[in-house]
């Protein structure tokens, strides 16, 4: 009897583990979902962070400036590369998900509040004002 009590409290604890998901599995490099982004992210202190570490259209005219954040809402922050910008702060794990967190948009200056969820080999971003409700999703994908 103690056999089969232990073989199935073993059995129990490997289904659990195959189906909760590590708080580190969103670790790693991105692509963004129109492939013209990658961004890295990683772990600091308690909380989850992004960082662009590629872009398609890096340099400006010239071939040799790294484009700038010139679409930020406060002008002192529009001398700022777009490689190694973070846009991705404060994430924290729970139960499946990081949220709590906040997405920057290079695209058009704005922060937006921010959760994500690993679905098989993507990862869904999605930004909203207020209420998750009322955003956007998007999809990335992980690079090898």
């Amino acid at each position: 009897m103690k056999k089969i009590i232990i073989a199935v409290l073993v059995l129990f604890a490997s289904i659990n583990t195959a189906f909760s998901q590590n708080a580190d599995a969103v670790k790693g490099t991105w692509l963004s979902e129109y492939k013209d982004a990658k961004i890295e992210i990683y772990k600091s202190a308690d909380k989850y962070a992004g960082k662009i570490v590629w872009t398609k259209d890096m340099y400006e005219a010239d071939g040799k400036t790294l484009k700038k954040d010139n679409k930020n809402t406060n002008e002192s922050l529009r001398n700022r590369t777009i490689v190694n910008l973070v846009i991705l702060t404060g994430f924290t794990y729970d139960d499946g998900e990081w949220t709590d967190g906040e997405i920057y948009d290079p695209k058009n200056g704005k922060t937006y509040k921010s959760k994500m969820k690993i679905k098989g080999s993507t990862l869904e971003v999605r930004g909203y004002v207020g209420s998750p409700m009322f955003g956007k999703t998007t999809v990335w994908t992980r690079v090898s």
